[in-house]
């Protein structure tokens, strides 16, 4: 009929324009997430892979370490400022773990390790004294400002349109720097067997941080 007619022809552009807007020819390349798991080389995809992986386990570390020291020393004068900087720690992991998700990249197997190993080194430390936690958080936060700077290098080098994650270690970076000059602050070189505890601490962190990119 003549009015079934009518509403044919008000449908038709309307059609037109969806096929349009769903057909997969119509999607420019440029609205495309550069950092999809189809759409970046392999290269960059491998890149991704490791930093995204380690970080996540190191901030779940730290944040392990700072549970274990507010077990010991809760009701310590130093811990609020134990509470401030896990807390911040805890925004670290979080944005890595969906970081991970966003981009399907696989956490490391060695978590629960470093579960029961980050929180036994935060309650130890904090059982021996402010002082001695606090040079555990120096020691720590120190090798992790380190490796974050490495990985901005290495970004920069390999990936610099990456810039969602190049702000988010930067930001990261600075954050743990200030742990490490609040460690200071807050007696750590005052430590019995400062400079055993520190060095030790931070050759442990290396090898941690070495193992969570290997597997």
């Amino acid at each position: 009929s003549t009015q079934s007619t009518g509403y044919r022809s008000l449908l038709k552009p309307r059609i037109s324009k969806l096929k349009t807007f769903s057909s997969p020819r119509a999607s420019s390349t440029s609205t495309r997430n550069t950092y999809s798991p189809y759409f970046i080389s392999k290269e960059k995809r491998d890149l991704q892979d490791r930093l995204l992986r380690v970080d996540q386990a190191g901030e779940f570390g730290a944040q392990r370490i700072y549970d274990g020291q507010l077990a010991a020393l809760g009701t310590s004068a130093c811990a609020p400022k134990i509470k401030q900087m896990r807390e911040e720690e805890k925004q670290h992991l979080e944005t890595f773990n969906k970081l991970l998700v966003q981009r399907r990249v696989r956490p490391t197997v060695l978590t629960p390790f470093w579960d029961v190993l980050g929180y036994s080194l935060g309650y130890t430390t904090g059982l021996l004294g402010k002082e001695a936690a606090m040079a555990c958080t120096q020691a720590v936060e120190e090798v992790i400002s380190e490796h974050y700077n490495d990985q901005l290098r290495e970004i920069l080098e390999k990936d610099p349109d990456d810039s969602e994650l190049r702000e988010i270690l930067r930001k990261f970076r600075d954050d743990e720097m200030g742990h490490h000059d609040t460690a200071l602050e807050h007696d750590a070189k005052d430590a019995p067997l400062h400079g055993l505890l520190y060095g030790g601490i931070k050759a442990g962190t290396r090898v941690c941080i070495w193992l969570a990119t290997k597997i």
